[in-house]
């Protein structure tokens, strides 16, 4: 598998745990005292959320050129961030950075990548 292929490959599944997280958010509505109220809401976004930060950080790893590229219209390093957060300081975690970062950063996230996605 060439280098184009691999980065291409993570961004389809970055892309496809923001598809998820914007269906969620479809399914329950964007009502914060929901998503608060209801573990299910919120393992439904937080789990596709910690995936795409996952995912980030073995593209900041492997894809340093294409970081780089993008860094003005993703803050890919809050997103890596975030994922330390989740793995190592989950009694830490914030609802509310979750859902903003869920509802108003997804959406963008996913147009920026579908860009590379279709140009590659």
């Amino acid at each position: 598998m060439s280098d184009l292929d691999s980065k291409k490959i993570i961004l389809i599944h970055i892309k496809s745990y923001c598809d998820e997280i914007m269906k969620v958010f479809k399914f329950f509505g964007k009502d914060y005292e929901t998503f608060l109220s209801n573990f299910i809401f919120r393992n439904a976004i937080s789990m596709p959320l910690f995936q795409i930060c996952e995912l980030s950080k073995k593209l900041n790893k492997d894809y340093k050129e294409y970081i780089e590229k993008t860094k003005n219209e993703i803050e890919w390093n809050e997103i890596i961030r975030m994922r330390e957060r989740f793995a190592h300081h989950y009694l830490d975690m914030d609802y509310k950075v979750i859902f903003d970062t869920a509802l108003n950063d997804i959406p963008k996230l996913r147009r920026v990548i579908s860009k590379e996605i279709n140009n590659s």
